[in-house]
């Protein structure tokens, strides 16, 4: 039975898939190499970028040249067994991310806000 590759056929992808991959759950000490062995298995890649602070250690940007090469590295890739951690590889969504760091600079604006005119939100009894 011949396998007809995702590229040839006219198959349309959907709206998340994109050629930025954000991987999680990533050993801290893996090496720029050992990414480019694991994701390069599935095709060329353009960069990729290791989280190296304390808010990013464990996680990484993937860019694929094609498309299709990132659709096959999630479809294979997700749930992958590296240094006993099982990796999450998502489609990157800028939309999803910037809320992330948009709340986390309102929960510090409040923070900031409660610290400065003495006010807490925990109840006293």
């Amino acid at each position: 039975m011949a396998t007809i590759s995702l590229r040839k056929s006219n198959t349309r992808l959907p709206p998340e898939v994109n050629r930025v991959l954000y991987v999680r759950n990533l050993p801290f000490n893996i090496s720029s190499e050992e990414m480019y062995d694991i994701f390069g298995k599935y095709g060329a890649i353009r960069q990729i970028r290791i989280g190296t602070n304390k808010d990013t250690r464990g996680t990484a940007f993937v860019v694929y040249e094609d498309i299709y090469d990132a659709k096959t590295a999630v479809d294979h890739l997700s749930g992958f067994n590296v240094a006993n951690r099982y990796l999450i590889v998502l489609y990157y969504q800028q939309a999803k991310m910037s809320k992330k760091f948009d709340q986390k600079k309102k929960e510090e604006e409040i923070a900031k806000m409660q610290e400065k005119y003495g006010v807490s939100t925990k109840d006293k009894l």
